[in-house]
């Protein structure tokens, strides 16, 4: 993911900001069975698309925070914990 964000720096040059490079790169890292069987409609793929590139984009919008070391630990020490 932080190779894709480092991408999107480029995109004076490339043309492929995050929103492109999310409309690529989506179905290949959130695939989906469900998409590729039968009973999915066109229109339904479609969406269910939709929604992986919006999340993929979100991603690689906030790389440095969600894969960062200070919030790993965060998660890993809290992980036991209950509220």
């Amino acid at each position: 993911m932080r190779h894709l964000a480092r991408l999107a720096d480029y995109c004076s040059i490339t043309n492929m900001h995050t929103k492109n490079l999310a409309i690529v790169w989506a179905p290949n890292l959130l695939r989906s069975k469900q998409i590729e069987s039968a009973c999915f409609s066109g229109t339904a793929a479609f969406m269910e698309v939709r929604i992986q590139s919006v999340v993929v984009e979100f991603i690689l919008n906030h790389v440095d925070v969600l894969f960062s070391a200070k919030l790993s630990s965060v998660i890993r020490d809290g992980a036991g914990e209950c509220a």
